[in-house]
Parts: structure tokens; C-alpha cells; sequence
């Protein structure tokens, strides 16, 4: 009698969560709708929460695997994921996305491609609830060649075996997914147009401020480390030609440049303390997943 075996799963997905009870349910039954019940090894890295995070994970089924640590830290949470993972190719997932199995499958496809070591999705930031600040502010934001370039601010990164190796390696930074795409040049990693995820945008402009003071702060850092090229930053040429090819988006430019220096400046003490942990977390982005 022929013992039925069950399929190999192809890929494991990382995902680290603090305090997600508002999103998690959505994002794993997305992850869950496309794919075999054993086609991805799910985990998820419940990290210093102090909500349900972790009980509402386990109520996606038995086949996503739930792993629980005091320490409110994204990288450690990683780190944890991927001593329990056990496949490649590895997608870190941010646990208040929207990402659909199909289109974890379609990364994990672009990945076979030679010389491909890292991938992210298209990205789609819905801005029917954002005001009209931040509105401009992201339309300019999408046009910058780093951010349509990069593997950065898309809360999906998957990376093959040989990914991996390069980013396990990296230095514990705050922009993590920004020190993930400098791992890779331009030839080793793409955007995949098949792949997808939903990127809740920040509500109101104070909101965006914490999200850009943080960033600002850990891109203070990861240049402090040797870490950002020229080509992940942005200059006053790239906004000028953005105005200049687009008339439409000048207004969205001087936006952003307001906010960029608001940004800045919001950021200067903390880089002065050098306080890298501290974690200015956007909650109006996470108004919409109840």
C-alpha cells in the first residue's frame, strides 16, 4: 500500500509581528487563499506584544507556525524566523501588509531567473483615507527613481539561497529593508509586476512625520555604517527632473520637500542621542485592518 506523502513546501515566509491583532488575521488568510495548505511554510515571530497578536495567528490553522519572544525587536524577530525556517527561497513579509499567496508565488518564480538573488512586489499605496498633504506627498514620493527602484518600503523582500547569505550578514540597523536592497546591485535584484502588496499609507501629516523621522534617523545610521549608495539617495536633480518631465507633480514636489526637511529636523536630536531603537510607529495606517 503507497503511503501518501505530503508535498514539500517550496518557500518559507518570515513574518515578525509586534502588536498585530488588527492586521495579521487579514494577512495570513490573504497568504493562505492562493497556495496549498503545504505549499509555504508560514511562520510568524510574535515579538514583545502585548496584545493577541499571537492567539489570532494560531487561529489561521495548524500549517502557520507561531513562535513568541519578549524582545520588541524586528531584526531579532528575523533572526528567530530564520533559525525556524527550513526552506529557500526566504520572504520577510511586515506583518501589516497585504500580500496574497499568488503573488508570493510569483517572487518565488523570479527568483529562478539567473543571477536574481532578491525580489519585492509592486507596490500599491490606497490613498482614499490619507489627507491631502500626505496624498502629494506620496505621489511625488512613488516617482523617485530609489523608491521605484529599490526593494525598500514595500514590507515584502525574498531572497534565494544566495540572498540570504548576504543578508543574514548584515549589520543590525533600523532600516532593515533598506540594508536588504543594498546588499544587491541593480542586475541582481527586480520588481516583480505579477507580485503585489498593499502598503496602508499614513492618515494624516503628523503620521507621516513619525514614519519619516524614523526613517530619516535609520538612514543617518545605515550611512553612518558605509552602508547607502548614491543611487538609494535622493537629490535636488532627481525632484527638478521629476517636476521638470511632469508639470503636474511640482506642486506634489514642493510637498515633499517640506516634508523632507520637517522630517530632517525632527530627526536631529535622536541621531544626536543616537537612539536607533526607539520605533515611530505609524497607527493610523492600521485603522483600516479591524
Amino acid at each position: 500500500m503507497a503511503i501518501r506523502q505530503e508535498p514539500r513546501a517550496v518557500a518559507s515566509v518570515v513574518i515578525p509581528a509586534h502588536n498585530e491583532a488588527r492586521g495579521i488575521s487579514r494577512l495570513l488568510k490573504s497568504l493562505l487563499e492562493d497556495t496549498a495548505a503545504s505549499e509555504l511554510e508560514i511562520i510568524v515571530v510574535c515579538n514583545g506584544c502585548t496584545d493577541d497578536t499571537a492567539a489570532r495567528a494560531r487561529q489561521a490553522g495548524p500549517t502557520v507556525l507561531v513562535a513568541e519572544t519578549p524582545i520588541p525587536s524586528k531584526r531579532r524577530a528575523l533572526d528567530t524566523g530564520d533559525e525556524l525556517a527550513h526552506y529557500f527561497p526566504r520572504i520577510y513579509v511586515d506583518a501589516d501588509v497585504e500580500i496574497s499567496g499568488r503573488s508570493i508565488i510569483a517572487l518565488i518564480a523570479a527568483l529562478e531567473k539567473p543571477d536574481i538573488h532578491a525580489v519585492g512586489p509592486s507596490r500599491v499605496l490606497p490613498t482614499s483615507a490619507s489627507s491631502w498633504l500626505v496624498t502629494r506627498y506620496l505621489a511625488a514620493w512613488q516617482q523617485l527613481p530609489a523608491v521605484r527602484n529599490g526593494l525598500f518600503g514595500r514590507g515584502v523582500v525574498a531572497v534565494d539561497a544566495i540572498g540570504y547569505g548576504r543578508v543574514s550578514r548584515l549589520p543590525h540597523v533600523m532600516s532593515d529593508d533598506l540594508a536588504m536592497s543594498e546588499a544587491f546591485s541593480a542586475a541582481e535584484r527586480e520588481i516583480v509586476s505579477d507580485a503585489t502588496v498593499v502598503v496602508q499609507p499614513p492618515r494624516r501629516l503628523r503620521d507621516l512625520l513619525r514614519r519619516r523621522i524614523r526613517v530619516h534617523t535609520g538612514n543617518s545610521q545605515f550611512d553612518d555604517a558605509g552602508g547607502r549608495s548614491e543611487n538609494a539617495k535622493t537629490s535636488l536633480t532627481d525632484l527638478v527632473r521629476i517636476a521638470f518631465r511632469s508639470p503636474g507633480l511640482a506642486l506634489d514636489v514642493g510637498v515633499f520637500l517640506a516634508v523632507t526637511v520637517m522630517a530632517r529636523i525632527g530627526a536631529r536630536r535622536t541621531i544626536k542621542k543616537g537612539d536607533y531603537s526607539t520605533w515611530l510607529r505609524d497607527e493610523s495606517s492600521r485603522a483600516e485592518a479591524e
